[in-house]
């Protein structure tokens, strides 16, 4: 990873909700590596905690500030109490650089058999990885946390088109994700507030190893893929990284694809 600490002394923080496994805890590491201060919304238990907080320790030596929350993400009270609590640790001039919703909850079922996808878990899916990113970006520009040139982003895939077995109500989800995404690139955006998605190739992540036939997938995007690998999370967390800084100011309202091509074949 080359490291220019970018962010380093400029008072920004990056709110990342899921952030403890795959694209989310790539993007903290990266993004503290870089100097921005981390908050970050998990929940784990103790075993998988153990995992990694040795890591999330070492954010520290970046010269970074660290906070975390161990909750539900989806929770109306538990999103401004955060919300609250971010205002008040922040110090004088700093403000949210970007919010990078990674949250993964959804139901991988097909539309038909005993086990059929019900509407219960379509709206629960469709709230967890669509809607609950308009409802954190809320809270926090309700609390004017966002600074002038801040962004939103949020993570698709190409399953958004792709009919994938047990995906139907992940993939509503991002559809939904994609609408708000852009919406709120037109209606904010004048307040200076940027909205994106990336679309990431298919990753080895525990999300993606959720969903039944996972092995087929990263099989099958390595060997199409143009560039002759599979995509790993640190690729997409370098494009967060990039979107970032001052010379994506003119990126909004955009889907922008980090797979190396996959999607082409």
């Amino acid at each position: 990873m080359e490291v220019d600490r970018v962010y380093r002394n400029k008072g920004y923080w990056a709110i990342v909700i899921g952030g403890s496994s795959g694209l989310g805890w790539a993007t903290v590491k990266q993004l503290a590596a870089q100097g921005m201060h981390i908050a970050m919304v998990h929940r784990d238990r103790k075993t998988q905690l153990k995992k990694w907080l040795p890591e999330w320790e070492e954010l520290q030596s970046c010269g970074v500030r660290t906070l975390r929350w161990n909750t539900n993400a989806l929770n109306d009270g538990n999103i401004q109490q955060i919300g609250e609590e971010l205002q008040a640790q922040m110090g004088e001039g700093e403000q949210v650089r970007v919010m990078v919703h990674a949250l993964s909850r959804g139901n991988l079922k097909e539309l038909g058999g005993k086990n059929a996808l019900s509407t219960q878990d379509l709206s629960l899916t469709v709230g967890a990885m669509g809607i609950n990113y308009y409802r954190w970006a809320t809270v926090l520009r309700d609390r004017m946390l966002f600074q002038d040139g801040s962004r939103c982003l949020g993570f698709t895939s190409a399953g958004n088109q792709r009919v994938w077995k047990y995906y139907a109500a992940v993939s509503a989800a991002k559809n939904v994700l994609e609408s708000l995404m852009r919406s709120m690139a037109m209606e904010w955006g004048p307040e200076g507030i940027r909205s994106n998605l990336i679309q990431a190739g298919i990753t080895d992540t525990p999300s993606l190893r959720a969903i039944p036939g996972h092995e087929t997938l990263i099989e099958q995007s390595a060997k199409r893929n143009p560039l002759g690998r599979q995509t790993e999370p640190e690729d997409v967390a370098r494009v967060v990284d990039l979107l970032c800084r001052g010379e994506a100011d003119w990126i909004n309202g955009a889907i922008i694809p980090v797979d190396g091509g996959e999607t082409l074949i």
